[in-house]
C-alpha cells in the first residue's frame, strides 16, 4: 500500500503563513529546494485543497524557461509528471494537466486510492492535511522549520488531532532551516 505524506514548511512556530497570509519567508533556497525535489520524486499523485492547489498551480509553466535554475526546472518536471487531485465546493475548474477535481473530501475514497496506487501520494495544504489526519490517513509528517516567528495565522498542524508520532530523520540546512520527518503511528 502506498502512504500519504504531508510536506509542509513552517515557522518555528508551526504557521504555513502569518496572520496577512504571506509566506513569503518560506521561500526555500537551493540546498532546501534540492531536499524536497528528493523527498518529492517518489510521489505520484498530490492531493490539495482549493488554496494550495491555486499556489502550486504555478509550475504548470514556471520554471519552463531555457534559463530556468536548474533545481526549479527539475521541481516544475516532477509536479507537471505527478498526478493532482483538488478538493474543492467552490473551484468552478482546474487548468493544469494530469488534475482532477472533487468536490467532497471523501476519507473511503483516499483509502482505496492508497492500496491501489503504485506510488506515494502527498497532501498539501493544512486544511485537507487536517482531514486526513483526522480520518488516520497520513502515514508520513515531513515539515521544514523556518528559523522565523510569525505570532499566528494558518497553522500547519490541526488542534485536537494528536497521532502519535516517531522521529524518523533529521536534517540541518544552512541558515537554520530543519527538516524533520515524522511516521505516524495511527
Amino acid at each position: 500500500m502506498a502512504r500519504l505524506i504531508y510536506s509542509a514548511i513552517t515557522s518555528l512556530d508551526g504557521y504555513v503563513a502569518d496572520e496577512q497570509g504571506n509566506f513569503d519567508w518560506a521561500a526555500p533556497d537551493e540546498a532546501v529546494h534540492a531536499h524536497v525535489n528528493d523527498l518529492e520524486r517518489p510521489i505520484g499523485t498530490y492531493l490539495y485543497g482549493r488554496r494550495m492547489y491555486e499556489v502550486m498551480r504555478v509550475w504548470e509553466t514556471f520554471g519552463t524557461a531555457p534559463d530556468a535554475d536548474p533545481v526549479e526546472r527539475d521541481y516544475a518536471e516532477l509536479w507537471r509528471a505527478t498526478d493532482k487531485v483538488v478538493y474543492s465546493s467552490t473551484l468552478p475548474d482546474v487548468t493544469t494537466t494530469r488534475t482532477r477535481l472533487e468536490r467532497s473530501f471523501d476519507p473511503d475514497a483516499v483509502r482505496a486510492l492508497k492500496l491501489a496506487a503504485g506510488s506515494d501520494l502527498g497532501i498539501g495544504g493544512p486544511g485537507i492535511a487536517a482531514r486526513a489526519l483526522a480520518a488516520g490517513l497520513v502515514d508520513r509528517i515531513h515539515l521544514y522549520l523556518n528559523p522565523v516567528v510569525v505570532g499566528g495565522g494558518t497553522a500547519a498542524l490541526p488542534d485536537g488531532v494528536g497521532p502519535g508520532l516517531e522521529l524518523v530523520d533529521v536534517h540541518r540546512f544552512d541558515h537554520g532551516v530543519v527538516y524533520l520527518a515524522y511516521r505516524v503511528d495511527g
